[in-house]
């Protein structure tokens, strides 16, 4: 979402920002301006610069690099700023800002020990991001979600614009799978919100559109397939995915998922869709969220391999197949493209 609207802007000609989390492999990923990471020296220098101010008030880690990603967008001169919201909305450091369109694309049951138990509940902390006389775009699909975005938003002043559950981008993209489609869709509706000086044309949010890319969604680069899907939904966007894209086959995967996701689900689905699964941990992957592959063989017995060395899982996944696909986190695919020389996003 936040790719394709960035490069509609930069199609139009507007130097362009995009902050996004998490990172696959370097964290300068996460910071960009006309798809330039911030320099290393300059990431270093920002960081020394605010570490007094981080220390004293005990900034998040996410809140460090909000800080240290809007001084360098500020500092390479950037004329407006694509910028992703880390979790929920309300509460978000990015929530500081004061947008000239905000939105929510969809609501997942995800942090929930943060944003609530119940899709109503992560709905409300999404819609926080609303503010008066500003428009907020409603991407969510279902109606009901929808109506309480709306609704929620509404009653700070927002100037709201849904987006009907239907509608899919019909023009050319280079992401690939029906769900871009969608949120290509969402994009559109954004860039359309926009004040007069930075809506850009039909042309430019075409040709922008045309070549957004993300690296890992549906990412296929010879035999290796990357995705970071990461929950139940975007397990099925892949499942869905892959019956589009055909890769050859056997076809096999790689994966890494956090202990505190639906994993179970996860596999259940995926598992339809593969020759075999290997199951493993992700190295990057905190210690505390790390699954429990002994009770993943439990649950699935012998239908799948599993082995906790994540070099090893790598190069047994490859025997006899001609696809592999590497999905489960970002921890997952970021630390497979770390190893596979000319693979890291950042080269």
């Amino acid at each position: 979402m936040a790719a394709l609207v960035c490069e509609a802007l930069r199609a139009s000609g507007r130097r362009t920002a995009l902050y996004t989390s998490p990172h696959l492999v370097d964290i300068r990923e996460r910071m960009l301006v006309d798809s330039r990471p911030i320099p290393a020296t300059a990431f270093a220098s920002w960081t020394e610069e605010l570490a007094e101010t981080i220390e004293q008030t005990g900034a998040s880690f996410f809140e460090a690099t909000t800080a240290i990603a809007l001084a360098d967008f500020a500092a390479r001169g950037a004329e407006i700023a694509v910028v992703e919201v880390g979790l929920g909305g309300r509460l978000d450091s990015t929530n500081v800002l004061c947008p000239v369109v905000s939105c929510v694309t969809q609501v997942g049951r995800e942090h929930t020990d943060y944003l609530g138990e119940s899709l109503e509940a992560i709905a409300r902390e999404k819609a926080g991001i609303a503010k008066s006389r500003v428009p907020f775009v409603v991407g969510e699909p279902d109606e009901r979600l929808a109506h309480l975005l709306a609704e929620a938003a509404a009653r700070t002043g927002a100037v709201v614009n849904r987006v009907a559950g239907a509608r899919r981008y019909a023009g050319t993209l280079r992401l690939r799978g029906a769900h871009q489609r969608r949120n290509a869709a969402v994009a559109e509706a954004i860039l359309q919100n926009l004040p007069e000086p930075f809506r850009p044309g039909r042309e430019a949010l075409e040709r922008g559109f045309a070549k957004a890319y993300l690296p890992g969604r549906l990412d296929l680069r010879g035999k290796w397939l990357f995705d970071v899907a990461h929950n139940p939904q975007a397990i099925d966007a892949l499942v869905a995915g892959l019956g589009e894209l055909r890769p050859p086959r056997p076809l096999h995967a790689l994966v890494g998922i956090l202990r505190d996701k639906d994993w179970k689900t996860m596999l259940a689905s995926l598992e339809t869709a593969v020759d075999t699964l290997w199951v493993t941990h992700s190295p990057t992957a905190p210690t505390s969220r790390r699954w429990d592959l002994n009770g993943v063989l439990q649950e699935l017995g012998i239908r799948i391999h599993a082995e906790p060395d994540f070099n090893r899982a790598l190069e047994q996944a490859q025997v006899g197949a001609r696809t592999v696909l590497v999905t489960g986190s970002f921890h997952t695919v970021g630390d497979a493209m770390a190893r596979l020389p000319g693979f890291a996003p950042l080269g």
